[in-house]
């Protein structure tokens, strides 16, 4: 990998991390199209550059994180569904992250769902306190995302909403939820890595481009959070489903007319 794919794809991750458009799914089309092999390094580092998506959160909400312990018991609970199956389906995840098939396939499916979103879930109860059946149900909703091309973004705060969560508050829980979920992933990533052959090797000679990679997803990542907020909670998430569809329908055409779109 190259200093200058590493900086691509950090651009790809950063603006869709906390958009919800998949940013696995714009991560797996990026690397197709920049024609790159899916080494174990290039798998690694497209989980572990999540670390700059991460800190963004803590920066920006940084007084929120320095709430109550009740604060961090939500996350835990919300947290704790996804954390299981993701750890006990690690290898069948890996498989999917290697088919466009599945992202293209899944970003036409939940662009249709996304249009009908506000229609459906868009009903705020005055009651907007987080409590843990609230918690339970996103960390639910959270385990559709380990599918490529869902985007854990959309389905958490799908989840929010579900439960009666303004958009806004559905999203920002979104962003909190984040921070454990892909602290965990990034780090079990990180720590398969290292246990291979070579693996710290590997890491060692690639440090300066996951280093780049991290501070370029923190910068464009707090850009795509300060945008996201202001649209969605004024506009909603139809924009977001037709941009989906959009993508999803030209990767299903051009795998249909037999374009080599692997990252194999």
């Amino acid at each position: 990998m190259s200093v200058l794919e590493a900086i691509i794809i950090a651009i790809v991750e950063g603006i869709t991390e906390f958009l919800p458009v998949s940013s696995t799914g714009h991560m797996i089309i990026a690397q197709s199209l920049l024609g790159m092999e899916s080494t174990e390094f290039v798998k690694a580092f497209t989980i572990n550059i999540q670390f700059g998506a991460i800190l963004s959160v803590i920066v920006l909400y940084w007084k929120r994180f320095f709430q109550t312990v009740d604060f961090y018991v939500k996350l835990l609970i919300a947290f704790l569904p996804a954390a299981v199956i993701g750890f006990l389906a690690s290898d069948y995840i890996d498989a999917m992250l290697e088919s466009v098939f599945v992202v293209a396939l899944m970003l036409v499916i939940g662009g249709v769902f996304m249009l009908f979103v506000d229609k459906w879930f868009n009903k705020p109860d005055v009651n907007q306190e987080m409590d843990w059946k609230r918690a339970l149900k996103i960390g639910f909703f959270q385990c559709i995302a380990m599918i490529p091309g869902v985007s854990r973004s959309m389905a958490t705060i799908v989840g929010g909403m579900s439960t009666k969560l303004s958009r806004q508050n559905a999203a920002e829980f979104s962003f909190f939820l984040a921070v454990p979920t892909m602290a965990a992933a990034s780090g079990y990533k990180l720590m398969k890595l290292i246990g291979e052959p070579n693996g710290v090797q590997l890491l060692s000679d690639n440090l300066l481009t996951l280093i780049i990679g991290n501070v370029v997803a923190f910068i464009v990542a707090m850009a795509a959070i300060k945008f996201f907020i202001g649209y969605v909670t004024k506009f909603g998430f139809k924009a977001f489903g037709y941009y989906r569809i959009v993508v999803g329908v030209v990767l299903l055409v051009l795998l249909a007319m037999g374009v080599d779109l692997s990252v194999i």
